[in-house]
């Protein structure tokens, strides 16, 4: 009697646990989308609030594009990989900038391309995608640690946090000149509202980042951990496409308009602020340990520029709504290894 008393004793802490998992779980996804949806809404705030004050102060048009309104689209991936590096969180720190640089690619550009053929410019095949190329090599060097630091520990440390930082320099100075060569195109029409909403709208935006960048961070651990998945998982698919909308927002709304310089250089120039800025900065906050499934990740993060590359090469001055569909293809199949492998 006593032993049976004891089974459906066990049996009753098995199903709590288990209620106890799926409350955890759902909690979590519950504070995902909310963390992301403060991202979103608080990056496209904080640039409405920014532009309109510098606008007030009479601030050129390329400094407004270079700066405010760059910075004002990848805060979303700022904000994250600010918290994941204070919390150590690696696998979120790194498969929130490798998931974004892949859906950017894969994802945001295949589809872009699904709407019409793409020019693209000489400088773009001559210099941009060699850059992004670049920056792939790099970090899959420097997470190797086995040239600069001599360490058998995987981490991306301050030192090669610094690093990525003087390329981002590099990077904004020949941007500059080009901006000044060629002329600023602005990516959208920016609406100039009063100084006190401008600066309510900074202030709110601020607000919404940080706060979203947390929830963001606490939501994804939880849901990994409630659900038995590794955590980078969530931080290369959903936190990614999460970070990810306004540069899809952006450049969908410019291929279809037919600007191909703006679809086009969004991408790339979020896949180099990401790696060189926001990943630099990640480093110098906090060393970030690197698991041996994010390397494989970091592999892949390469294979998709150079791919988009040599579509760019065969399609001598332009990429193809074919080329869009095999990008597409490439990034389905890159989510169904995630689902098999993990």
């Amino acid at each position: 009697m006593a032993l049976n008393q004891d089974v459906s004793s066990l049996k009753k802490e098995k199903q709590l646990t288990e209620e106890e998992f799926m409350i955890s779980g759902l909690l979590g996804i519950l504070i995902l989308i909310a963390g992301l949806a403060c991202l979103v809404k608080g990056g496209d705030w904080l640039v409405d609030g920014s532009v309109s004050i510098a606008k007030h102060f009479n601030v050129p048009e390329i400094v407004i594009g270079l700066t405010l309104v760059a910075f004002g689209t990848s805060a979303p991936e700022l904000l994250v990989n600010i918290f994941a590096a204070i919390d150590g969180n690696g696998d979120i720190a790194f498969g929130n900038i490798i998931g974004s640089n892949i859906v950017n690619i894969g994802l945001i550009l295949g589809v872009s391309l699904l709407f019409r053929d793409l020019v693209i410019k000489k400088t773009t095949t001559a210099f941009e995608v060699p850059l992004v190329i670049l920056s792939a090599l790099m970090v899959l060097i420097l997470a190797s640690d086995m040239w600069l630091d001599g360490r058998t520990i995987v981490e991306l440390s301050r030192s090669e946090g610094g690093i990525l930082l003087l390329f981002f320099i590099i990077f904004m100075i020949y941007n500059g000149f080009l901006a000044k060569q060629e002329g600023f195109e602005a990516e959208e029409d920016i609406k100039v509202v009063s100084l006190p909403w401008a600066i309510v709208f900074f202030i709110t935006g601020l607000v919404l980042l940080i706060v979203g960048g947390k929830l963001t961070v606490t939501g994804a651990v939880s849901t990994a951990r409630a659900l038995g998945i590794p955590e980078r998982l969530i931080a290369l698919t959903i936190v990614a496409v999460g970070t990810s909308l306004p540069e899809m927002a952006a450049s969908i709304a410019a291929a279809r308009k037919g600007s191909s310089d703006i679809a086009v250089g969004n991408i790339l120039g979020s896949n180099l602020f990401n790696v060189f800025f926001i990943l630099g900065i990640s480093g110098l906050i906090r060393p970030i340990g690197i698991s041996a499934g994010i390397q494989r990740d970091i592999a892949f993060n390469l294979v998709f520029p150079l791919v988009v590359w040599i579509l760019m090469l065969a399609g001598k001055g332009k990429i193809s709504k074919k080329s869009g569909s095999i990008l597409i293809v490439m990034y389905a199949l890159y989510i169904l290894q995630l689902g098999i492998l993990k």
